[in-house]
């Protein structure tokens, strides 16, 4: 909500430092999402005064005037001197005040005033209209903006105008309706500095000539689980006309453009009061004996609705309207209607103020895409019980400024008015559990300044409150005195008042949580310690971090659409939501992977080409019989781009799939999980990884995750440039498998061997399968075993065959091996291997 500092400035004292005024509205629960200055559109633009006109000398229609713009501008000497301009506006005279804007003044549509010729003369700058400033028309002016004579020469415009103003943009929570006004931010402020809130007062004066309200308006609530109340006022013999100054400048404040002086008078009371209303041209509404019939009725399925914005709305049974005898004439709560709406011709006036269903508001708006900042408000709960009086105050309020006449009498139906509620506050309690000593005036104030009224018990209603008897009440210190429990009226417009403990957080927000000294808990031996997921978490952070890659969080509602592209988790039925922000995020996630390559494609759209990232986060699938889906817990990452920039020496090296499983044997051996093994994934059972680039991870017989090359096909789908390498760990899978104790292994005293050896295996063998093979065969003396070549020649290797070349490392911790020793040793894992794997040694 946008708020006016110089209109708020009205209803109470706002403090002048905006910045600490902005620090406390966060700290109290008004968040500030912005500050913006007004005015600043008509810097150079200055109030002067017509010094001379005379016709311009190659121009019927153009005048060579001189304006006095005061010290804006002067001679070498400093002295004011006259502006020359050359103006075409012909509604003006020597000695009338106008409105001016120097060379290097920016008016709305950027556009730029400069030094130009006109014909042949000269010409300074611009004399102004309303609509070359952004102004609204004013009815009979045609022509630039005239001032009266007592304006000041040689002001900024923005001063003198008083446009100069600061706007505030605050996050106000949904439990908070009564935020959403004027009054209501008086309030907020008044209670935060404790000063006093001026209410605007407003009579109705009803003209008995006219016909009363209720003889030409009947209105009836159908469905009352909808409304709550409906009243209406008739003005009649309206003008419509431009907005006086003072009402336009509100509305635009507010962000909402100026229309019309009756849309605009309706725009101010929501702002004002946080009551949405309507107006109806009476007209438009009325039967053939002149009396508007209005039902407040569900909407029949299929029924079709013509809105302001001039969309037509298919409605359903689940949605409000307002009808006339001539059909639809309003959604509720949400817009009007086009075939209803205030026109120039419009001379009657049928005003709206309701307090419609939240639910049905919020549904309404939502299902038609159509948000607006009445249906803002309806859906976070308007207060009913003022309504009447508003739409009287609305009602005096647009008549004088359309010259129109109030019809005696209000039309009111009102069904379950809502009450309000008493919460007793405790002082002792709120002491005991806030740590905050406080006396009972200190707490009458703050509730009263925030609409509450407070009364204090007598001692028998407070010692049965706190559950000391009447006895004890007379000789113990502690007992609760007429002061120490307080019954609390709640106002209607807070509807979020509910409990005791509402009390006490209004009451700590406001005096401020600073207020608290900071205590240790009672208590001994209170050392806190991570988890042991706090700290595999942690530990991974620390290891990826290392890596080159950095930590991202994504959404876990996802695109159902995503899996499809990427052909992941194919035939699984997602987790549905059942009241999705919108189409895009309509599941649960099953993979942090579609996230993280939608990061990708939005990096590189932006210009960023290298990119790594990794997240942790949960991930969910359905649970049958279950209300609640599995959720586990997923470590994922994606390379993309290059490891390096290119460089004068060396290229730029791009991500592949020996990138990725670099990351994760550097993880597992940070986590001391040893013994961790790749192997080919399954093509059917992961189509979303390119075949031939891609692993499972185990741990013995237990799953880790995976890693690999995401398909093309699948990142062309997500608008995703070039490869991506991407891996997904399961968290509690490592938890398990991770080892918090190394074993301390001594340094080697005794030399090792090396020996080579070259296997020709078939192409179908993995390296996998030939490196356990070879430390089977090894045994404890074989400590490692390297490739270092892979070699592919039909010519020398044979067709389908490939030579698998190791560095192999014997070593004993006894003593030193003799070279028969380990020709021995060498020759039975030769023989072993090649029979294990049908290979064969290689010269």
């Amino acid at each position: 909500m946008k708020v006016s500092l110089k209109w708020l400035s009205e209803y109470v004292d706002v403090p002048s430092d905006v910045k600490a005024f902005c620090d406390r509205l966060d700290v109290t629960g008004t968040g500030v999402e912005g500050v913006a200055q007004t005015g600043s559109q008509f810097n150079k633009v200055i109030c002067g005064k017509v010094l001379s006109k005379v016709p311009h000398p190659d121009s019927d229609h153009m005048f060579v005037t001189t304006i006095d713009v005061g010290a804006y501008h002067t001679d070498e000497q400093g002295n004011a001197q006259p502006l020359q301009v050359v103006c075409g506006a012909q509604n003006f005279n020597e000695g009338d005040h106008v409105v001016t804007a120097l060379c290097g003044a920016i008016l709305p549509g950027d556009f730029a005033i400069k030094k130009a010729k006109k014909r042949g003369v000269w010409s300074f700058g611009m004399n102004c209209s309303r609509s070359e400033l952004g102004l609204p028309p004013r009815e009979g002016e045609d022509g630039i903006m005239i001032l009266p004579d007592d304006a000041p020469v040689g002001v900024p415009f923005a001063e003198y105008a008083g446009l100069a103003d600061t706007i505030l943009d605050l996050e106000i929570t949904p439990n908070r309706p009564d935020c959403l006004s004027m009054l209501g931010m008086a309030r907020e402020v008044g209670a935060m500095y404790k000063r006093n809130v001026f209410t605007p007062l407003f009579d109705v004066e009803e003209d008995s000539a006219l016909t009363p309200a209720p003889k030409q308006v009947n209105v009836e609530i159908a469905s009352p689980d909808r409304a709550k109340r409906y009243t209406a006022r008739v003005i009649e013999g309206v003008k419509i006309a431009p907005s006086p100054d003072w009402l336009a400048e509100r509305v635009i404040s507010a962000g909402t453009r100026s229309i019309n002086n009756v849309v605009d008078v309706t725009n101010y009371i929501m702002y004002l009061f946080g009551q949405p209303l309507h107006a109806f041209d009476f007209s438009k509404i009325s039967d053939d004996q002149g009396v508007a019939h209005l039902c407040v009725r569900a909407a029949h399925d299929g029924e079709t609705f013509e809105t302001l914005d001039g969309e037509m709305r298919q409605l359903t049974d689940d949605m409000t309207v307002i009808s006339s005898s001539r059909g639809i004439a309003a959604l509720a709560g949400v817009m009007g209607g086009a075939d209803t709406e205030i026109t120039d011709q419009t001379t009657k006036i049928v005003l709206e103020a309701a307090a419609f269903n939240s639910s049905h508001t919020s549904r309404t708006s939502r299902n038609l895409g159509l948000m607006s900042e009445a249906s803002l408000r309806f859906e976070r709960i308007v207060d009913d019980n003022p309504v009447g009086d508003i739409c009287d105050f609305a009602a005096a309020l647009m008549a004088q400024v359309t010259g129109g006449h109030v019809a005696p009498g209000r039309v009111d139906v009102y069904h379950d008015a809502t009450q309000e509620c008493c919460v007793p506050f405790r002082i002792k309690r709120f002491e005991s559990m806030m740590g905050l000593h406080i006396t009972a005036d200190e707490v009458i104030d703050t509730l009263e300044r925030l609409g509450c009224s407070c009364t204090p018990r007598s001692v028998d209603a407070a010692t049965s409150a706190t559950g000391v008897t009447s006895a004890d009440a007379a000789t113990s210190a502690d007992a609760a005195t007429s002061a120490d429990v307080l019954d609390v009226v709640c106002p209607t417009f807070r509807p979020d008042l509910t409990r005791e403990i509402d009390l006490y957080e209004e009451v700590l927000r406001l005096v401020g949580m600073d207020s608290i000294t900071p205590t240790l808990p009672a208590g001994e031996g209170r050392l806190a310690v991570r988890t042991p997921e706090q700290q595999l978490s942690r530990k991974l952070g620390e290891v990826l971090r290392s890596c080159g890659l950095c930590e991202t969080m994504t959404y876990s509602f996802a695109d159902p659409s995503d899996n499809e592209k990427l052909h992941m988790n194919v035939g699984v039925e997602p987790l549905r939501l059942l009241n999705p922000i919108n189409a895009e995020q309509s599941i649960l996630r099953e993979s942090i992977i579609p996230g993280l390559l939608h990061s990708v494609a939005y990096n590189q759209n932006h210009g960023v080409d290298n990119i790594q990232l990794y997240e942790i986060g949960e991930v969910f699938r359905a649970r049958p019989g279950h209300k609640k889906p599995y959720e586990t817990l997923k470590v994922a990452g994606v390379l993309a781009g290059c490891m390096t920039e290119k460089a004068w020496n060396k290229p730029a090296l791009a991500f592949d799939f020996f990138d990725g499983k670099g990351v994760l044997e550097t993880l597992f051996c940070a986590l001391n999980i040893p013994g961790v093994t790749f192997a080919p994934v399954n093509v059917d059972e992961s189509p979303f990884l390119h075949p031939g680039c891609a692993a499972d991870v185990f741990f013995g017989k237990t799953k880790l995750g995976w890693v690999g090359q995401i398909h093309p096909r699948g990142l062309r789908a997500l608008d995703v440039q070039g490869s991506v390498i991407a891996f997904e760990l399961d968290f509690k899978a490592l938890l398990c498998a991770a080892q918090t104790h190394r074993e301390y292994c001594d340094v080697p005293v005794y030399p090792g061997v090396s020996m080579d050896i070259a296997l020709v295996v078939d192409e179908d063998v993995n390296y996998q399968s030939v490196l356990q093979a070879l430390l089977s065969a090894g045994g404890k003396l074989l400590v490692r075993a390297h490739l270092f070549d892979v070699y592919r020649n039909e010519q020398h290797v044979g067709a389908h065959k490939k030579s698998l070349a190791f560095s192999l490392l014997y070593r004993s911790p006894e003593k030193t091996l003799s070279s028969e020793e380990v020709a021995k040793i060498h020759a039975r894992l030769v023989k072993k291997v090649c029979a294990q794997l049908q290979a064969e040694v290689r010269d």
